[in-house]
Parts: structure tokens; C-alpha cells; sequence
């Protein structure tokens, strides 16, 4: 069921990326972890699935270290506390939840402790939503302009959790603006030649990524310019 489910939705991103006249390759699928077991995850990795992305500190953790031998590429996806930051540092290759500047100079000690460079995507809250994580819009350019001042931590571009809509096209205006945001008020303007140039170590590029888009809207998502959607349900169902 899991690898079935893996060839169907690698089918559909290659369709959305066709039709926006862009590369499937381009387009990094992040299997989400969150409550699904050690055996699923494996199942996953199996299918070709080698991008992991977990919500929880507390569930990293212990999955990372029973599938530490097989070398996945994880994601922090979720909510991080300052407090636990020295537990994903060094572990998750990329960060996709930076929401303050306090959570990001913390990352950049711990990176800095670790003799390592920590990878980051700045979260938007893209529709303004309270009960939701991630800076407004409208504070994104100032807000990354410190991020590029942390010598220890890498802007590889920016996420958001869209709202969720029977409608996928409804979430289409938020990943526009996504996009916007990132080439035209970031990218554009606020990065200097140097900073962005890609780091040969890393499997990301310096300040281009955009992870948004999951089960319900990735389709939009990719045709809007995600280069990073992240799927739990189409992949291994509806979980408790």
C-alpha cells in the first residue's frame, strides 16, 4: 500500500511540475513522520522515500537513532522550543520552523558548539492565522536581514502551513505570495552574491527553497513554485 501510494504521488508531482513548465527532480518529497512508526518509516525509505520530516522533539529523537544506520535525510517540520534546539541541531539537515530571533541566535550557538552549520527555512504565517507559528509577511525581509548575520546559520529560504480548505485552489493566492516574498522582497534585495551561493556541502540551496504544500494542496503548492512539499496522509493514510 505505502509503495503504491509513493508511485502515485511522485506521478502526481511530476504532473503539477509539467504543467507549470518545471522539473520533477526539482521538487523534494518529505515524507512526514509525525505519529506514524519506525516500521511505516521504513516502508517509506523502501519506496524511495529518503526525506523524512518529523513535527515532535520528543519522537525525533528515538526515530532518528533506529534509522540513524540507514541514513535518511531528516526534516524538522514542526513547533521547536529554545529549549530543546540542542536536540535537532547537528541531527535534522534542514529546519523549517524558524519563528523568532531567539530561537534562531540559539540555533546558531548550538550549531557553533557542534562545529556545524546550521540549515534554516524561515516560517511565514502566511494567512495571518492565530492559532498558527511563523512571522507575518510583512516582517519577513527585516526578520531575515538578521538571519543572514548568524555566522553559524545557513537561510536556505522560507515555509509556511497553509490553511486547510476542501478547496485546494482557495490556498493558491497564499502560495503566490510565498513566492513573491522570497524572490522579489528577500532573495532579490536583501541577499548579498556571496551569502546566497550555494554551499557544495549541503543538499539545499542557499536561499531559493520553499517548503509549503501537504496532502490536501501540494499540487498547488508545486505549480505555485514549492520546491519542497510535505506528504503524510496521501502517503501512508489517515493516522490517529
Amino acid at each position: 500500500m505505502v509503495s503504491q501510494n509513493v508511485i502515485e504521488v511522485r506521478k502526481r508531482i511530476a504532473e503539477a511540475a509539467y504543467k507549470s513548465n518545471r522539473n520533477p527532480e526539482d521538487i523534494t518529497l518529505i515524507g512526514v513522520t509525525k505519529t506514524v512508526s519506525v516500521l511505516q518509516i521504513q516502508e517509506l525509505m523502501q519506496a524511495g522515500v529518503t526525506h523524512l520530516g518529523e513535527n515532535r522533539v520528543q519522537d525525533f529523537v528515538p526515530k532518528y537513532a533506529a534509522l540513524e544506520a540507514s541514513n535518511p535525510t531528516w526534516h524538522f517540520i514542526g513547533h521547536l522550543q529554545r529549549n530543546k534546539t540542542k536536540q535537532v541541531v547537528g541531527k535534522a539537515s534542514l529546519i523549517h520552523s524558524i519563528d523568532s530571533l531567539d530561537l534562531a541566535r540559539e540555533i546558531d550557538k548550538r550549531a557553533k558548539q557542534a562545529n556545524r552549520t546550521a540549515n534554516i527555512l524561515v516560517e511565514i504565517n502566511v494567512a495571518n492565522e492565530p492559532t498558527k507559528h511563523g512571522i507575518p509577511a510583512e516582517s519577513a525581509k527585516e526578520f531575515s536581514k538578521y538571519i543572514f548575520e548568524l555566522p553559524n546559520v545557513r537561510f536556505c529560504g522560507l515555509m509556511c502551513v497553509a490553511p486547510f480548505v476542501e478547496n485546494s485552489e482557495k490556498n493558491r493566492s497564499y502560495f503566490a505570495k510565498m513566492r513573491d516574498l522570497l524572490r522579489k522582497n528577500i532573495f532579490e534585495k536583501s541577499v548579498d552574491n556571496e551569502k546566497i551561493m550555494p554551499y557544495t556541502h549541503a543538499p539545499f540551496t542557499a536561499g531559493s527553497e520553499l517548503s509549503m504544500g501537504m496532502s490536501n494542496d501540494f499540487l498547488i503548492a508545486i505549480e505555485e513554485g514549492a520546491t519542497m512539499v510535505r506528504i503524510g496522509t496521501a502517503l501512508v493514510g489517515k493516522r490517529m
